[in-house]
């Protein structure tokens, strides 16, 4: 992804709220089925994390491996994760009622 297509999907991150979040039992099956289906739905997700900065570094890295998606953005407890759907709906995707680019 390159820094301009970054900046726009942060842009638009800006303004969502998490969809899934992280509790003490970290990263399971059922958080990752959740995570699943709001990429599938909405391309560009918020997720909030917990733990040290350590575990939520990993925690990013392991959720975009597993999701094949990919990290637009981490801020404290903040991740934003992006897959792309060729066949989105125009109406739940957050990057198409923006405007890919």
């Amino acid at each position: 992804m390159d820094s301009q297509t970054r900046r726009q999907y942060r842009s638009i991150a800006h303004h969502l709220k998490p969809v899934v979040l992280l509790g003490e039992r970290g990263l399971t099956d059922a958080v990752l089925a959740e995570a699943d289906r709001a990429l599938t739905d909405h391309e560009l997700i918020k997720i909030r994390t917990s733990g040290d900065r350590d575990a939520r570094a990993a925690q990013a890295q392991e959720m975009a491996a597993r999701l094949a998606a990919e990290p637009v953005q981490s801020i404290g407890r903040t991740l934003v994760l992006y897959r792309h759907n060729p066949k989105a709906n125009p109406k739940l995707s957050n990057v198409s009622r923006q405007g890919r680019s």
